[in-house]
Order: C-alpha cells, then structure tokens, then sequence
C-alpha cells in the first residue's frame, strides 16, 4: 500500500494512504543499515509503501526517490543530519526585524542550504504591526538586498492578517516547508492560513527578546485553498552539513557570479590576489553581511562548529 508521510512524532510516522486513510507507521529495521546518516531516515513528505499489520497500525517497508529535501547538522550529534522535510516545491523562511531579531546569518545559512538541495525560497517578515519607523526602514532595505539577489520577500503580520493574502496566492496548489526561529510567529500564520488547525502559540520573552518551541514535530498541513503547508519546530542555530568549503560560495548567488572573475579558480575569496569577490565587497556590490555569513559558513569547516559538546 503507497502513502504520503504528513507527520513525524519521533518513533511514529503518519501516512496518508493513496485511498485517503491515515496509518500510524514505524520503520523497519533494516533501514537503519542502509547507510542513511540521518537521525530520521523517514521524513514528512516522503512517499513510502507500507504493510499494514494484525494491530492496525503498519511497517514502512520502501521510500520512494525524493525529489528534493531539506536537511541540516542534527543538534546533538555532529556527524549525522536531520532531514527537515522531504518533495517540497518551495520553502517559506518567517523572520522578523525584532520581537525577536532574525540575524541575517541565520537567513543566509537557511539559503544557502536550500540553494544547495534545490528548494527556493520566499522570505516572510512578519510582525510588521509591531515595528516603528525606524525598524520598517530596516525592514524595507533588508527586502531590497534580498530581491535584488533574486529572492521573493513578503512583508506581513499574522497577528493582524495584513499583507497575508499576499502570500496566499504564493502557496496555492504547491507544498511549503515553513521554518524559522523560535517567536517568529510560524505557528501564529499558520493559524491564519488555516482556520480551525489552532496551532499552539507562545510569547516571546521579554528579558531576552527569544522564542519558546511550541512546535515539537513535522507536520503537512492542507491548506484551504489548495496545497500544503509543512510546520516545523522552531530552530535556533542551522549548521551546515555535508559542504565541502569550496562548494559554499557556489550557494551564495551574488558571490558564485563574481567569482567568475577571480584570477585563481581555487580562490577562497578570503585573501587572494586578484579576487574578484573582495573587489565587489569593497566595491558594495555584495553586502557585508552576506560576505561575512559567508565567512561564517568556512569557519564551520575550521572550527567544527554546532558538533555535541563533551
């Protein structure tokens, strides 16, 4: 029997089966010795085959090649990814300018990471209600840097529902990884998205400007006017995994069409002569801000960063 994996509690998986049931599967232990460094071998969005057994739930017995995924460093256990969801035909990444602040290395780390398993992106800055002036100015230039690289950004408040509609039409018919940090209010855009899914919300703390998790696992949601929307719990930190460090500059658009132009092909664009990237820094046709995340990223090689403490 084939389904559709829409959700993800840790040891079960829910599959939606092609005649519209819904199963609590687990996973056969063979899969665990095929070599998949995964703290989940199983994602939402997977296509699986089960068998269902004499107690009515079922065994995972096959996964269909993915189209695409998401992934990032499992947090506990530096040498193994998590895969985050799996089929997706985009990504929505919820930031916010405050209430709490979404570093621009937190975005550009999500990026790059769905730059280099194909996914696109829209970047959605939510809790424009709560901003002063100076903060949508902020707001405004950090949505020009990012469409002028060639992302789609949307400017919203799930609270209010302003600028939602928006967003909306960008969703219809197609399956949407919703990520970001803690406090964002993913949960809370989801809720107006979805009438009646009543996700659980938390406010963020005052003392330290951060959000609480009230996701605690992957979900699809169906959206009502066609499609999905895939919750995910809220992270902190995205590691990289799986880059080699000349790979990184080629999921970093501006910086990867410069580089074209550097007189050394290995360049790192950290030092070297004649590097046509350092030239578009200095020149402020890259952003500060995008070079240093890039910076960040190569230091992860260095300094194995995000790996389990002792």
């Amino acid at each position: 029997m084939k389904g559709l994996v829409v959700k993800n509690t840790g040891s079960w998986y829910t599959v939606l089966t092609d005649d519209g049931q819904t199963v609590d599967s687990k996973i056969k232990g063979n899969f665990r010795l095929k070599g998949i460094r995964s703290t989940n071998p199983v994602a939402v969005g997977d296509h699986v085959e089960i068998v269902r057994n004499q107690e009515g739930t079922a065994f995972i017995t096959k996964i269909d090649d993915r189209r695409n995924y998401i992934i990032r460093k499992s947090s506990n256990l530096s040498k193994q990814s998590h895969i985050i969801a799996a089929n997706v035909d985009q990504a929505c990444l919820v930031v916010t300018i405050n209430y709490p602040e979404t570093s621009t290395t937190f975005i550009d780390r999500f990026l790059a990471t769905a730059e280099a398993y194909s996914v696109p992106v829209i970047l959605v800055f939510n809790k424009t209600d709560r901003l002063n002036a100076d903060e949508l100015h902020l707001q405004q230039m950090m949505m020009t840097l990012y469409e002028t690289i060639g992302y789609e950004c949307v400017a919203l408040s799930a609270a209010t529902g302003e600028g939602v509609e928006a967003l909306e039409g960008k969703l219809k018919d197609r399956i949407t990884l919703f990520s970001g940090n803690s406090g964002v209010g993913k949960s809370t855009l989801l809720n107006r998205l979805i009438p009646g899914v009543h996700l659980r919300t938390a406010e963020i703390s005052d003392a330290h400007n951060t959000g609480t998790h009230t996701t605690t696992f992957s979900e699809m949601l169906r959206l009502p006017f066609g499609g999905w929307a895939i919750d995910t719990p809220g992270i902190k930190g995205f590691g990289t995994f799986d880059m080699e460090p000349e790979e990184i500059c080629h999921y970093f658009r501006e910086i990867f069409r410069f580089s074209a132009g550097c007189r050394f092909g290995n360049c790192t664009h950290t030092h070297e002569p004649g590097c046509a990237v350092l030239k578009a820094v200095e020149d402020h046709y890259i952003a500060q801000s995008r070079y240093n995340s890039y910076l960040n990223m190569l230091e992860d090689k260095d300094e194995g960063k995000y790996r389990a403490p002792y």
